[in-house]
């Protein structure tokens, strides 16, 4: 190889300061971008919230998929598995929900007495 293209090449440190740099820049492009969009989140927030009292929503819709991961709140505890008793859960969002506090007490209603 000729000292020419070695001096042509930038070193790997070289890359990987570039690289931090444009991370950092982008990290504060998205922190700029939050902080400007900030007013019009709370207001499109009020704005829903004010919809939910009117309309006499309990819960929002959480997931699309089956009626246990719409609204946990309003599921009884045999959905999951009402298809196939011993069956894993089919549906992504199963995983994403957590049980309900009450859940393997022995009864229904919770564990509060």
């Amino acid at each position: 190889m000729t000292s020419a293209s070695l001096a042509s090449r930038p070193r790997g440190s070289t890359l990987a300061a570039l690289s931090t740099c444009g991370l950092v820049l982008a990290l504060g492009a998205l922190i700029a971008a939050a902080l400007l969009a900030r007013p019009a989140t709370e207001a499109r927030r009020e704005s829903g919230r004010a919809l939910a009292r009117e309309l006499g929503l309990t819960d929002p819709a959480l997931f699309g998929e089956a009626r246990y991961t719409r609204h946990p709140s309003q599921a009884d505890l045999a959905s999951a598995f009402q298809d196939a008793p011993t069956g894993l859960d089919h549906f992504p969002a199963g995983s994403l929900v957590a049980a309900p506090r009450g859940f393997g007490t022995g009864h229904i209603g919770g564990g509060e007495e």
